[in-house]
Order: structure tokens, then C-alpha cells, then sequence
């Protein structure tokens, strides 16, 4: 009887902190926030694991936080021991909010009402390669005149002997930053009392915590510290009972997954739940962690390493033989370049490499030594047939191609590192289902026939029918046309000037973005084009700060870019986000009985929740208005996918007219609007 009353005051302290304490705060009261929130409480309370599709809006991060919180609160009243909860994003973004903006907030309230007797705190946890080794870091410093040096790479090198994020250091170039790093295995030979005291400085920038002052003796903020650098003193001090929620990437929780599944020393603390934030993005991050990748900058350091240890003729040749693979893979991701136009390249270095390695067996450091053999078996493996491997291309972080191999199947693995633990889970993300169907999400998750499994959908509370227009044109550019690129440029054109520029224009490929950017460029249109290449960051707050102006973009643009306001007033998406056939599709293929039956289940959905994807960069606050245009001959009425089309949006107005566009922009935006851009 106990527990249940337990439980119920639980839900009734869900009821209190949306309706009571954070409308203080200034937030607003939303119904589908709250349900969400006791949804998530009851996956956590039930030990079950929550798929909650979540609208744009919603409030997702407060309503898991909140559940997390009184969870956390549940266990203790229930004499559970101590154990954290981990949070896991895609983001960095999300993950510095959430620890600096809101659960600073929830801590506070819960905190001034007495509904918690010690502030939440929280810290981010990240691979070895983003922390600084002081032995690393010294013997690096002791290597450089300073005087000689560029004088923000210097400052920001002597920086880190009282920061041990190397992320939050500015002007650190990537070459001072692999060599500061902690490496693969840390044996650290510099202990000083120095390195303990700053070791204890250090929390307060690593992590965020609302709670009292900390102690003012390292001793009592760092377990072992005195034996320790400040790497291994931060592992330990995660490792005691400091903090409610750790916070970390997919890779290191898939990381931690494997360690523990194979028998190896976990990364992250025994956790009582965890919490999966932006979590359409797992299926591809466990490929990766599951597979073996490729990326230009495996091979480039491995060429500055040679050079390094002074073989330069072996540095030189492989720089060489590496060349026409390094330019294909640093150019912009192209969607319509398969796994086949990179693999070409890659005999020629694989065989470099072997003859390397022969030449210098037993020459080089151990370091330089496994990073030759790593590369070497790496590019083997994409040069040889292997029928029980996958090979394909996608997008690397520095916005260019990686090459993948996985297993055709990881769905066992996926099941073995994270569902078999009793521990419950919340995957939330606003994509996961199309419509109120789970069912591609579970397929590529592992979880189709797990029993835990429950499913929410919690629509956006945002006023599409008023603020939002869905424009479908007559006469869509037909892609078989010879003329297709100069009649969707016309087209592109025509809506520019019906809404006066503030557009984001999300292609599917790169050649169709840069064929529609020569012809904008020769209609000599009166609002600046940006057009999103490797260095986004810059070109977004270009974009940003040119009011009225147009952003053509592909990639990672359609989910991981935020415009409010009337910067996006405009969103055109050329072609529906159908995804290439690969070689990942092909295996997909074969487990279904017909090409009809697999684009039904597979193809579709997938296109689906890429076109939710991009539709959320159309409406991003509560007074966002915005008109979506869909150019896709497919996607008008009376043909084959327009009903697949409206299922993955939200109710919204629908017209063919550019004359409602233009009647929608004069009725939504106020006359500064107007002024705004024009060169």
C-alpha cells in the first residue's frame, strides 16, 4: 500500500511542478508537456522502455527531467542505493543546455519549495580524447618556444593547465590538441600538488551543480585525488555520489554498452535509468560503434605522425597515393555519391601501407606503430568482398563523407548491449513515428518484440492551421525534363519573391544545390544567397545576421539547424528526402517478399521522418509563422505519394496559389518585414 501511495505522490509532484513552480518561472502551462511527463514517469517507475514522439515545442527536456528528477526522489524513499541517471543526446548543443539552462531551473524550484533537500547536479561525461593529460600537456609545452608561436594557439595551450575540457577552449588547433589529449591509455607521470589542486578547480568547470558551495579541501571533493592527475581525479570523483544525472553522447553510452557486454571495465557508473534524447540518431551511431569507419582524418594523421618520426619518403607516398581519396571525402557529403565512387581510391594506399608497414616494422613509436596497423586493416577491410559486412558512405562531423562497414543485421547487438539490462529507458525524439506507428524505429532499434515497450505520441502544441501554409504547385518541375533544374530555379524564384526572400532551401543532394545556385546567381535577385558548404557554423551566422536573406542547404541542414522568427519564413523542399539505394537497402530488400512490399515498409517511412525532419526548421517558437513549399511532382495531389506525404505533417492549410502565398505573408508579418534584406 506504501508504494502505491508512493507512487501516486510521485505523479501528484508531476501535477505540482508544471502547474504550480515552473509557471512561476515564466513557463508556460502545456497539457501535452505534462501527460508526457507522467508518461515517462510511469516507463521509469514500471522499469519499462518509453518510445515518446515528440512534437516540436512540447517541452520534452523539461518533462524528462522532471520525471528523472522524482524518479530519483521515488528510489531514494524506497531505500534503493545510490545510483545516477544517464542522460545520453546527439548534441553537444542540447547537452550545455541541459546542464546550464534546464536543470539549473527545475533544480531551483523543486529546490525553494522543499521538494528536494540537495540541489540536482549533474556533469558531462566525454571520451579520454576530449580531456587534457598534464604529462602530455607539459612534455607539449616543453617542446615549443611560445614567443614563436602564434599567440591565441599559446595562450589557449597554457590555458589548459587550468581547463581539462579541451572542447571549451578556443583557438586550439587540432594538432596541439592530439598531442595534449588523453591517449588510448593513460599513464600519467606528472604528479604535483599543482595538478591536484587545479584537479579540484576543475569540477566547477566540467560540471554544473545548484547544490551548496563546494567543499573547500580537494580532499573531500575528489576521492584519491592526491594519487591522481586531474583526468583520473575527474573519473573518480563521477564515480561517487556527487551528481543525479550524468550526461553523455550515443557513442559513449554505446561505448560503455560493449565494455560491460565483453567483459571489460565499464566507462559510466552503474545507472538506475536511462534517458535517450534525440533518439533517431541512435540506429546510426550504433552502426558506427558496431562497424568500422573511415574518415580523412584517420589517414591524415596518420601521415603527420610519419612525418613526425621522420620518415617523410613514407609520409610522402602515402600523402601521394591518398590524395584523390582525401579530395573526394573532404568535399561537401553528397547523398548521391555511393560507397563504389570512393572505393576506387582506395587500392592504391592499401598497398602503400602494407609496404610501410613492412619497411618499418619495429622503427616506429608504439603509438605511431598502432595507428599504422589500425589504418592499414581498416582500408584492407574496404578493399576486400565480405559478405557478412554492409559498405556504404555517410556524412562525416566535419560535414564531408566517412566510409562505414557494419554487420547487415546489428539489431542482436543492439538488444545484448542495451535492452537486455532491467535498467528502464526513455527514447523521445520528434521523430520516431510516422504518424502513431513505431514499428521502422523498433525494427532498426532491436525492440519490435519486446514486451517493456510502451509508445506515446505527444503532438506539437504550435497553431500550424494559423500560422503555417502548405503550398503544392499546379504544374511541379518534372525531374525527367531536360529543362528540370532552369524550371525548379523559376520556380524557387517566384516564391523568393511572393515572401520576400527569409527562405531555407533544403535539397537532397549537392549537385541539385549547386545546379539551382548558378541559376540563382544569374537571376540577379535582390536578396543575398548563402549556400551551405564545410564550414556551416560560419555560413548560418552569415545567414542569420542578413535579414531577408536565402540559405541553400543539404546534409545535416534538414535536422540540426534552429531559425526562429521570421529568419525562415520561407522553407522549400525541391525533391521529397527519399534516400539513395545503398548497399545497407539492398540487404534490407531481401527480407521482404515484393519491391512494393519493401518501399510500403522501409522506403517511405523513412522518407517520412526525414520530411518531419525537415519540416520542424519551418516553425520553431509559438509565434512562428512560416510557408512550406513542397515542389515534388510526387507529392501533388492525385499522385503516388502526396497521401504519404500530408501523414507525416501536421493539419495545416493547403494551397497552389502564389497569390495565398503572397496574401499569407502580407496578413502574417508585420512592415518591417519588408525592409528587410533587399540589396
Amino acid at each position: 500500500m506504501k508504494t502505491k501511495d508512493d507512487r501516486q505522490n510521485a505523479h501528484d509532484m508531476i501535477d505540482h511542478i508544471f502547474h504550480d513552480l515552473l509557471p512561476v518561472q515564466g513557463m508556460a502551462e502545456r497539457p501535452e508537456q505534462v501527460t508526457l511527463s507522467h508518461l515517462m514517469l510511469d516507463a521509469l517507475l514500471s522499469r519499462s522502455i518509453a518510445l515518446c514522439d515528440a512534437g516540436t515545442g512540447i517541452g520534452k527536456t523539461y518533462a524528462y527531467l522532471a520525471a528523472g528528477a522524482v524518479f530519483h526522489r521515488f528510489r531514494t524513499s524506497q531505500g534503493g542505493p545510490f545510483q545516477p541517471i544517464l542522460i545520453s543526446t546527439s548534441s553537444i548543443a542540447l547537452q550545455n543546455a541541459v546542464i546550464g539552462e534546464y536543470l539549473p531551473t527545475l533544480s531551483a524550484v523543486m529546490l525553494s519549495d522543499g521538494l528536494i533537500a540537495q540541489p540536482l547536479s549533474a556533469v558531462i561525461r566525454k571520451g579520454k580524447s576530449h580531456y587534457v593529460c598534464d604529462w602530455r600537456l607539459e612534455r607539449r609545452l616543453g617542446q615549443l618556444d611560445l614567443s614563436k608561436k602564434n599567440w591565441k594557439a599559446g595562450r589557449a595551450l597554457l590555458s589548459l593547465r587550468e581547463r581539462l575540457d579541451l572542447d571549451g577552449v578556443s583557438h586550439l588547433s587540432n594538432y596541439d590538441r592530439e598531442r595534449v589529449c588523453v591517449p588510448r591509455t593513460c599513464n600519467c607521470k606528472l604528479v604535483t600538488a599543482n595538478a591536484i589542486s587545479l584537479a579540484f578547480a576543475s569540477r566547477q568547470k566540467l560540471t554544473h551543480s545548484v547544490a551548496a558551495p563546494l567543499p573547500t579541501k580537494p580532499k573531500d571533493g575528489f576521492v584519491g585525488a592526491p594519487k591522481c592527475c586531474r583526468y583520473l581525479a575527474f573519473l573518480e570523483d563521477c564515480e561517487t555520489r556527487a551528481y543525479t544525472f550524468q550526461i553523455c553522447n550515443h557513442n559513449l553510452l554505446l561505448a560503455d554498452a560493449i565494455h560491460r557486454n565483453t567483459g571489460r571495465k565499464p566507462i559510466l557508473p552503474d545507472a538506475c535509468a536511462v534517458i535517450i534524447d534525440e533518439a533517431h540518431k541512435l540506429p546510426e551511431t550504433a552502426r558506427q560503434m558496431f562497424g568500422t569507419t573511415l574518415e580523412a582524418r584517420d589517414i591524415h594523421s596518420l601521415i603527420r605522425s610519419l612525418r613526425k618520426e621522420k620518415f617523410l619518403l613514407a609520409a610522402e607516398s602515402l600523402a601521394e597515393l591518398s590524395a584523390p581519396l582525401l579530395r573526394l571525402m573532404e568535399q561537401p557529403y553528397d547523398a548521391e555519391k555511393s560507397f563504389q565512387n570512393f572505393s576506387r581510391f582506395l587500392a592504391a594506399p592499401t598497398r602503400n601501407l602494407h609496404i610501410v608497414q613492412k619497411q618499418l616494422h619495429g622503427l616506429l613509436s608504439k603509438p605511431a606503430h598502432r595507428q599504422l596497423r589500425k589504418l592499414s586493416s581498416t582500408m584492407e577491410l574496404f578493399t576486400k568482398e565480405n559478405p557478412g559486412l554492409v559498405f556504404y558512405a555517410m556524412e562525416d562531423k566535419r560535414g564531408g563523407t566517412m566510409l562505414c562497414a557494419v554487420a547487415a543485421d546489428m539489431t542482436a547487438q543492439l538488444r545484448a548491449a542495451l535492452w537486455n539490462q532491467e535498467r528502464p529507458a526513455i527514447l523521445t525524439s520528434g521523430t520516431l513515428a510516422v504518424g502513431t506507428d513505431f514499428r521502422r524505429f523498433k525494427e532498426e532499434t532491436g525492440l519490435l518484440a519486446d514486451g517493456r515497450v510502451t509508445e506515446s505520441v505527444s503532438a506539437s502544441p504550435f497553431d500550424y492551421k494559423a500560422n503555417c501554409l502548405l503550398y503544392l504547385p499546379l504544374h511541379p518541375p518534372e525531374q525527367a525534363g531536360s529543362g528540370y533544374f532552369d524550371t525548379l530555379a523559376a520556380e524557387i524564384a517566384a516564391l523568393l519573391d511572393a515572401c520576400w526572400g527569409h527562405a531555407l532551401v533544403l535539397f537532397t543532394s549537392y549537385a541539385a544545390m549547386s545546379a539551382i545556385k548558378v541559376r540563382l546567381a544569374e537571376m540577379n535577385l535582390p536578396w543575398e544567397v548563402f549556400t551551405l558548404g564545410r564550414n556551416a557554423v560560419h555560413t548560418t551566422q552569415q545567414f542569420k545576421a542578413s535579414p531577408g536573406s536565402v540559405l541553400l542547404a543539404t546534409g545535416a541542414a534538414w535536422e540540426g539547424f534552429d531559425f526562429p522568427g521570421d529568419c525562415v519564413s520561407l522553407l522549400v523542399i525541391p525533391r521529397l528526402p527519399f534516400s539513395r539505394p545503398d548497399a545497407l537497402k539492398e540487404k534490407k530488400r531481401a527480407e521482404y517478399p515484393s519491391l512494393r512490399a519493401f518501399i510500403r515498409a522501409v522506403v517511405v517511412p523513412e522518407m517520412q521522418i526525414k520530411l518531419k525532419q525537415g519540416f520542424g526548421r519551418a516553425i520553431r517558437t509559438e509565434t512562428d509563422t512560416c510557408v512550406v513549399a513542397i515542389l515534388d511532382e510526387r507529392a501533388v495531389p492525385g499522385q503516388r505519394h502526396h497521401n504519404a506525404m500530408l501523414a507525416a505533417l501536421p493539419e495545416l492549410p493547403v494551397t497552389s496559389s502564389l497569390e495565398d502565398v503572397v496574401d499569407f505573408i502580407y496578413r502574417a508579418k508585420g512592415p518591417d518585414y519588408f525592409r528587410e534584406g533587399r540589396l
